[in-house]
């Protein structure tokens, strides 16, 4: 089998692609996901708060990916379900591409392909990574799967709720195990800051009395065969539990919301060069990783706060794709390269590089803070010179950041420099 282009999830990251290349002139795609069904883990988020960027309207999960799915559809673009990608792999000297899946039907199979696609997503990081001690009992489970459990196939994991982690799902999980009947007893946070998005403490903690316990973890789990109860206990500014402060919570579920972690064993099989703060590829303006011909877009590349930037960030990856297999036997100089450096509070940004050459006009640069801070200018120097300053009232891990970078007052900083390799700082600074 062949093709011009495999993109690998078909969630909103692989959807969105999709649309965009064949809406580009592309003919040639096809979609390989895991799943029974397309829509990946919107399909379970049956909550609303999706689409108000996209489609100016606020829409439930499923609701989003049916306007895409029926975009797929329309546009009779091919694709497989209950097909497992267990490798890719990258010829050098010809620059060949090799994705090899396995499905029921056709068993164990290969397609040479033109250009590649990840959007694999991500996943939730277990309880085996978080190293609390206590036996294995019944009753512990990732937010994730307990939504799944919620809201796919009818069932209750229990009925009072303790909460480990603040990030969207978990906080997400605490509103919607209060409306089936359960007691939230709290949420517990490592962390002095909440992992998710204010609006959610807001709508899925406050309106319902949930407390939120900064600075706290699970220290120990009771019961054998059923969890029975968990102890909290406040840390210190190591992360370290402070003896004296634990308490104990008599529950029947754990419930684990403590981080996402992009689904990258397959770009990692590829040799995709990697960003060890995101965990996903090293990606420059057009969003192409390291391996020419090979893209990467939605939470496989960094976890992102909303699906909606998701599906536009999907839609470049798309185009970008498109452009390569149009121009992919020129041989094109790129030129004057930017590379982007963080510094002070800023833990990274994608993209990491950017040609002039390919820049569009603007290039939105997207990135987290490690901290909390509040009153504070985000800094960015091109070259030593300042690019712009912009105040910023609060800046938090949970909430994804942006800068917006235009072409033309880019060039006009680096013109005449003799070096073609130039260096964009982002940092956190102080009000004068």
């Amino acid at each position: 089998m062949k093709r011009d282009l495999v993109i690998i999830g078909g969630g909103p990251a692989g959807l969105a692609a999709a649309v965009s290349a064949r809406k580009e002139g592309l003919e040639d795609i096809l979609i390989i996901e895991r799943d029974t069904r397309l829509g990946g883990i919107l399909n379970q988020c049956i909550h609303n708060g999706f689409g108000l960027h996209t489609f100016k309207e606020e829409l439930t999960g499923p609701e989003y990916a049916a306007r895409y799915i029926t975009q797929v559809e329309d546009e009779k673009i091919p694709y497989l379900l209950d097909t497992m990608v267990v490798d890719i792999s990258y010829d050098e000297s010809t620059g060949d591409k090799k994705v090899t899946a396995m499905n029921s039907r056709d068993g164990l199979f290969t397609i040479d392909a033109r250009s590649v696609i990840l959007a694999m997503g991500c996943r939730e990081r277990p309880r085996g990574a978080l190293n609390i001690p206590g036996y294995r009992p019944a009753g512990i489970y990732s937010a994730g799967t307990a939504q799944y459990y919620v809201n796919m196939e009818g069932r209750m994991p229990g009925k009072k709720v303790v909460i480990l982690g603040s990030g969207d799902i978990g906080l997400i999980m605490a509103r919607r195990m209060t409306y089936e009947g359960a007691r939230v007893l709290c949420v517990a946070e490592l962390q002095p800051y909440s992992g998710g998005l204010k609006r959610n403490i807001v709508q899925c903690l406050d309106d319902f009395g949930i407390p939120l316990l900064l600075s706290h973890t699970v220290v120990d789990i009771m019961g054998k065969r059923r969890v029975e109860g968990v102890t909290i206990a406040e840390v210190d500014e190591n992360r370290k539990p402070i003896p004296g402060t634990e308490v104990f919570y008599e529950c029947d579920t754990l419930l684990l919301s403590c981080g996402l972690i992009p689904e990258n064993e397959l770009s990692n099989k590829l040799g995709v060069r990697m960003n060890p703060v995101t965990g996903g590829a090293v990606v420059n303006e057009s969003l192409e990783t390291s391996i020419p011909g090979v893209y990467a877009c939605g939470n496989v590349l960094h976890v992102h706060d909303l699906v909606d930037y998701v599906s536009g960030e999907a839609s470049e990856a798309g185009k970008n794709a498109v452009r390569f297999l149009k121009s992919e036997d020129a041989a094109e100089d790129d030129g004057d390269v930017i590379n982007i450096r963080t510094e002070n509070g800023v833990r990274y940004t994608v993209p990491s590089t950017v040609r002039i050459s390919k820049m569009p006009d603007t290039l939105t640069v997207r990135f987290r803070v490690g901290n909390e801070y509040r009153d504070k200018n985000l800094a960015v120097y091109l070259d030593g010179k300042q690019l712009m300053k912009l105040p910023k009232r609060v800046m938090a891990p949970g909430e994804m950041e942006q800068i917006i970078l235009v072409k033309s007052k880019a060039q006009e900083i680096i013109s005449g420099a003799e070096n073609r390799e130039h260096e964009l700082v982002i940092r956190v600074e102080d009000k004068e």
